[in-house]
């Protein structure tokens, strides 16, 4: 079957009532997404999941190596499925499906563009299409100058306004060989943090804003 041919099928989405929440992972162009593969192994035990990757996060993406029951949308995907007038729209139709969105990792660049509202790309358009009633989390990644950028701290405001979920970046030796704030969260915090804020929703009602001004990048 046609790379096509498999993601128009895939398109062909059950909205009944899930037996398992439905959870959309993305990546963006960061070295921390050599460990999408773990974060999606570790959602699929608990989730169904769908994956969204950036061009520039495919360079440290292993698209072989992700769980086989696990379909993988690219940004050529958003074009190649849609032919005329009528057709699904791919970043809609994956809006629609999902119930929780989790950006790991969240580059600085992908950031800005969605605290700017920029949609150039399969996974900036779903964001701006999100349904804000339903849980939207993001594990930034980058460099300890970028994390600390004044504009990082502006970007994280806006998209704490939007109701967007920090799961704020760790100290360690970075990739660059830097040591400092910026690393992404572990793939095992990432999914315990989702699922704890979840069950919390779930349990209480209450709302899944977790204040981005506690998490701030220093001045």
């Amino acid at each position: 079957m046609a790379a096509s041919e498999a993601v128009q099928e895939s398109l062909v989405m059950d909205y009944s009532q899930p037996s398992k929440p439905r959870v959309l992972l993305a990546a963006s162009g960061s070295v921390a997404a050599i460990k999408f593969e773990n974060l999606c192994q570790s959602f699929s035990e608990w989730a169904d999941v769908r994956a969204v990757a950036t061009t520039s996060s495919l360079h440290f993406v292993d698209r072989s190596s992700l769980p086989s029951d696990i379909v993988l949308y690219t940004d050529d995907d958003e074009w190649s499925t849609w032919k005329k007038i009528g057709d699904e729209v791919l970043h809609i139709e994956l809006r629609k499906w999902a119930d929780i969105m989790v950006i790991a990792p969240l580059s600085a660049n992908t950031l800005a563009k969605i605290a700017g509202g920029l949609c150039d790309n399969l996974l900036t358009c779903i964001v701006r299409a999100w349904d804000y009633s339903k849980p939207l989390f993001v594990a930034p990644a980058m460099n300890t100058l970028m994390w600390n950028n004044p504009f990082t701290e502006r970007h994280l405001q806006t998209i704490n306004q939007l109701g967007i979920i920090l799961i704020p970046p760790v100290t360690k030796r970075l990739a660059c060989g830097d040591y400092g704030n910026g690393a992404m969260a572990e793939t095992s915090q990432i999914y315990t943090s989702v699922r704890l804020a979840c069950k919390t929703q779930h349990d209480s009602s209450s709302s899944l804003a977790v204040p981005v001004s506690n998490n701030r990048p220093s001045s």
